[in-house]
């Protein structure tokens, strides 16, 4: 049997929003494996919780490694499941797509405009503050492969100093743990439906590199 991949889609998604990717990784061999997470209206630690629990459900019915693909606040997600996760043995490489490692400052600004957070409560996740608080480390034992998307194809993009992707700056998608990290001229929305992003996906969980 294939290795399996479990995929975490962003904030106010849901797993269909993986399906592309699902399916493409799909006809590469890989088992994969998409959760509807409450990424909208409740703050992180219950996310994590669903995520660690549906990992130690993979990792007892089948013995092959975990891969974990996130896009945006999905990858944000990874991360902080990895650093507390109690099936350090089952996992394997990791894959980031327009994460926002440093934190977004839309959801900042969102924030102070719209005071959203006391309804999306999952954008308080994004302050950079907040994910400083999280204490996520910047080198762990699974290898993470980060895609960053160029094409600012949005007019929130353009409230963002420098090159972003309509919502995420490229400079906060980068961090030094990254095993590996390749930039596309892809927009938010799009970046996880592509292709290119799948080949790119499954090139690193089979090599640790793009």
């Amino acid at each position: 049997m294939g290795e399996q991949v479990l995929l975490l889609h962003g904030f106010s998604k849901t797993a269909r929003d993986m399906q592309t990717l699902a399916t493409n990784l799909e006809s590469r061999g890989y088992q994969c494996q998409s959760l509807n997470l409450p990424l909208t209206r409740r703050e992180f630690d219950l996310s994590t919780a669903l995520v660690e629990n549906t990992l130690y459900d993979m990792a007892s019915k089948q013995d092959t490694k975990i891969h974990l693909v996130g896009h945006s606040t999905g990858g944000l997600l990874l991360r902080n499941v990895l650093k507390e996760t109690e099936v350090i043995q089952s996992i394997g490489r990791c894959v980031q797509i327009a994460t926002p490692n440093r934190g977004s400052r839309l959801a900042h600004i969102a924030s102070k405009v719209m005071r959203s957070t006391e309804y999306f409560r999952t954008l308080k996740s994004l302050h950079a503050s907040y994910i400083e608080k999280l204490n996520l480390p910047d080198f762990t034992p699974f290898p993470i492969g980060g895609i960053a998307g160029t094409r600012n194809h949005l007019w929130l993009g353009k409230l963002l100093p420098g090159e972003n992707d309509g919502l995420v700056e490229l400079e906060s998608v980068h961090y030094p743990g990254l095993s590996d990290f390749i930039t596309l001229p892809y927009g938010h929305t799009e970046i996880h439906h592509k292709q290119e992003v799948a080949e790119l996906t499954a090139r690193f969980l089979q090599t640790g590199r793009f």
